[in-house]
């Protein structure tokens, strides 16, 4: 079974790049302290390689 990933937005996007705001926006995270559950793929972890500075990441555990 895939494992999944608990992705948490705890810095706003206001003042760094458009692209770094379009990929905050693509993992469906939509305000601050907003939370959501992804895959963990490689596509996933080199999008938040992108916004590392903005997010925390957690393992969910099942």
């Amino acid at each position: 079974m895939a494992s999944k990933l608990k992705i948490t937005l705890v810095k706003s996007v206001i003042g760094y790049e458009k692209s770094q705001g379009a990929t905050v926006r693509s993992l469906g995270l939509h305000r601050i302290r907003h939370t959501v559950v992804q895959d963990d793929c490689p596509v996933i972890r080199g999008m938040l390689h992108k916004v590392r500075h903005l997010v925390v990441v957690e393992p969910v555990q099942e």
